[in-house]
């Protein structure tokens, strides 16, 4: 009897290990297949990534381009010009940066600091090269060039003396640091990026919006019509997807500027007179009608294909109940439709937020976003810092929108 028992105890445990390396293969088996994925996320979104956050909090050009000057300004008190040893330190950084090629770099950040350094730094490297002073460093500085003697050309070696820092973070919210180290506001005049990051996030609730009003009733609509009829009305609804999104806002510039066809249609009527012609375009309001046109199927198709999943009996019941239809669509359907709403809702406001090609075209002076000054600093001003600082900030308010959403709704609903 006894060996009987230790003979099914063996048999199970047996299976066991067979059942369990089973699972260890397969497992192995989807790891494989999952793996040409996982190394197109990692090489097309996390490593460029982790790239542009490196580039918003390193930048080792001042630190390693002038050393010498970076370790004298360590004793310097901010206010007023650095002792003398910090002039010679500079006169021997940049000799070495002259002949290593790295002015250009070095003054190119430090003009992002300061303007009118480049011209500056470039031309006292060059009378270092061809008669460099044995002494009186100082003095020979300001001689070939004013600006040496200037604390706000020091201040901007100073906030540049750490390899990482937060200065590109400041400066995409238009902060910085004063002599004594404390964060300030930049003049008013130069308040850009905050007056920017305001209307782009009015833009895209704006448009969010406007597409949760007009998509809902779309949506809601494709979702109770018979079969054939919710086809044709998808197929409408898909549409644009099939057209290039360069010919659709280069449509609504059609439609929308002062000699087009909807001006021309209000003349016609008698609403304006021909020369009081609205402007619709290139302007912020040629910008939330062109991107609420473009974006609002992204909110109808995951609204829909919630909608199609809640069963007509629950309105059914409840008007059996003696429920008005109204009541009943609002206590029983819409919350069901809620997670619909929040996942379109925020499908749409993510791409509002970085876009860039409509307002651009469309937008003009007063319709421009964030995304377009990101461009700007990545393609001409070449200051990818700044660039990888905005961008990071609004990746930040993303994530923030995206565990919101999980909190309340979860972050299944989304994906299904």
């Amino acid at each position: 009897m006894a060996d009987g028992v230790a003979a099914v105890l063996a048999t199970s445990e047996d299976i066991a290990r067979r059942v369990a390396r089973s699972r260890r293969s397969e497992m192995r088996k989807g790891l494989f297949l999952l793996a040409p994925a996982f190394l197109f996320l990692f090489f097309t979104f996390l490593l460029p990534l982790s790239y542009i956050l490196r580039l918003s909090v390193y930048d080792p050009t001042i630190h390693d381009g002038l050393p010498r000057t970076v370790e004298a300004l360590q004793s310097w008190s901010g206010s007023g010009a650095p002792a003398e040893q910090t002039f010679h330190a500079l006169a021997q950084d940049l000799i070495e940066a002259r002949q290593a090629d790295t002015v250009g770099s070095i003054a190119n950040r430090l003009n992002v600091e300061a303007a009118g350094l480049r011209s500056a730094i470039t031309r006292t490297a060059r009378r270092l090269g061809q008669n460099p002073p044995t002494d009186h460093y100082s003095e020979w500085f300001l001689r070939a060039d004013p600006v040496w003697g200037e604390q706000s050309t020091w201040q901007a070696f100073n906030q540049l003396r750490s390899s990482v820092s937060a200065n590109y973070y400041l400066a995409a919210v238009d902060l910085r640091r004063s002599a004594s180290g404390a964060v300030e506001r930049v003049p008013e005049e130069n308040r850009i990026h905050t007056t920017l990051f305001t209307r782009t996030f009015l833009v895209a609730f704006t448009v969010t919006a406007l597409c949760i009003l007009l998509g809902y009733p779309v949506a809601y609509l494709i979702a109770t019509s018979s079969k054939l009829l919710g086809s044709i009305m998808i197929v409408f609804v898909l549409l644009p997807f099939w057209t290039s999104l360069l010919v659709r806002t280069t449509g609504w510039i059609v439609l929308l500027q002062s000699q087009g066809v909807l001006n021309d249609l209000l003349v016609y009527l008698g609403v304006i007179a021909d020369e009081n012609r609205v402007r619709m375009i290139y302007n912020l309001a040629g910008t939330l009608i062109a991107m609420t046109h473009i974006l609002l199927p992204f909110f109808i198709l995951p609204l829909y294909s919630v909608m199609v999943s809640i069963s007509p009996i629950y309105m059914r019941a409840a008007q059996s109940l003696g429920a008005h239809r109204f009541y009943a669509f609002w206590k029983i359907y819409f919350p069901n439709t809620l997670p619909g709403v929040g996942s379109g809702a925020l499908l749409v406001f993510i791409l509002a937020v970085g876009y860039y090609i409509t307002p651009a075209l469309v937008g003009g002076q007063s319709g421009q976003m964030i995304s377009n000054i990101i461009a700007f600093h990545v393609q001409s001003s070449l200051n990818w810092g700044l660039a990888a600082a905005l961008g990071m900030i609004l990746l930040f308010v993303v994530l923030i929108l995206y565990a919101i959403y999980h909190r309340y709704f979860g972050a299944n609903r989304l994906v299904n």
